[in-house]
């Protein structure tokens, strides 16, 4: 069986795309559970070796409501 040019170059960067994609497919983090560390932290895990967490933000309100107006300082004197 003999290949051609294109067909070999067509053979290797199929193999390169399905390389790259299974490659993107395992190392893309994914978000998991952890009842060890509770609700108030979130772990993701990539290619299934590397866990990392960080703690949940909170969406805090704001101590003082602005009405959307600039505060201008008072000119001294």
């Amino acid at each position: 069986m003999t290949f051609s040019r294109l067909n070999l170059r067509m053979l290797v960067m199929t193999f390169a795309a399905t390389a790259l994609g299974g490659t993107v497919a395992l190392v893309r983090p994914r978000p998991i559970e952890s009842a060890v560390l509770g609700a108030e932290w979130q772990c993701s895990q990539t290619a299934f070796i590397i866990t990392t967490c960080t703690p949940r933000v909170l969406q805090a309100a704001p101590a003082v409501q602005t009405s959307g107006k600039l505060a201008l300082r008072q000119p001294k004197g």
